[in-house]
């Protein structure tokens, strides 16, 4: 939660968008949360080609990526990795502010599936550790602009704070099976709004979201670590669930008034092989 060409780098400007020298000084990390754009897209098309090939929803409606096949593939292992280094190269303040949106999600993503395949096999993303820390977000891995970055850079201080919208969080995926899905499709600025809310939507309405365990309402633990980004409170909370439920489950939560528990499984998103 990409393809012009399998090397699109940029639609509008190339010159433009190429990271030179000057662009560390935005500010470092901070820097490129700053409410700043330009005019700018850049081509996804290559990641569009490879998430095509390599993911699939499956009939839970959880979508999971081969990354056993992926491994195993030089052609396609180089060609995630050659996706990366082209959005690194770009300066993404010179973007619009929603492909600046698109392009730091579709980064987030294509770096976690790559850090998954770098230590692939693993049975969850905590098994590879920053440190003595569960998991890869802390580690910088990433460098933009000549900026270093982490996962929990790109997610928290870029897009949390220059975006200040809750769907960051289905915007990204985080290679585990209770996180928003992987989109099949690459973000882009032009169709954002409307994919942002599709994917709320979707994880809203999955079990992996939201579910009654008779009337104790069952939330994803996304929805309390990070409870202040969908308002804080509780009923505050309810009020976006219920936004983006279908019926009966919007009914159910208008109802609500508490949450009773949160949940998450942490079991890597991967196609299970025979």
């Amino acid at each position: 939660m990409l393809r012009t060409s399998r090397r699109g780098l940029i639609l509008g400007g190339a010159a433009a968008l190429v990271a030179g020298p000057g662009l560390a000084q935005t500010g470092g990390v901070a820097g490129f949360a700053v409410n700043r754009a330009g005019s700018g897209t850049a081509g996804h098309g290559a990641f569009d080609i490879l998430v095509g090939r390599r993911a699939r929803a499956s009939r839970d409606g959880v979508v999971r990526v081969d990354y056993s096949g992926w491994k195993a593939s030089a052609a396609d292992r180089a060609a995630l990795k050659s996706y990366i280094a082209s959005l690194t190269r770009l300066s993404p303040l010179t973007l619009t502010r929603p492909e600046q949106f698109a392009f730091w999600a579709n980064l987030y993503n294509a770096v976690t599936i790559d850090v998954v395949l770098d230590a692939w096999p693993v049975r969850s993303i905590r098994d590879i550790r920053s440190g003595l820390i569960a998991g890869p977000w802390r580690r910088k891995v990433v460098t933009v602009a000549g900026v270093e970055l982490s996962l929990d850079d790109i997610e928290h201080n870029i897009m949390g704070k220059g975006w200040s919208d809750p769907r960051v969080h289905y915007a990204v995926n985080c290679a585990s099976y209770s996180c928003p899905n992987l989109p099949l499709r690459a973000w882009r600025g032009a169709t954002l709004g409307p994919g942002l809310d599709a994917a709320a939507r979707e994880y809203v309405n999955s079990p992996r979201g939201v579910t009654f365990d008779g009337e104790v309402l069952v939330v994803s633990s996304i929805y309390k670590w990070y409870a202040g980004d969908f308002g804080s409170s509780d009923a505050r909370v309810i009020a976006h669930l219920a936004r983006y439920a279908d019926a009966p489950l919007k009914t159910r939560l208008e109802a609500a008034t508490r949450i009773g528990r949160d949940t998450y499984d942490w079991s890597l998103n991967a196609i299970a092989r025979g």
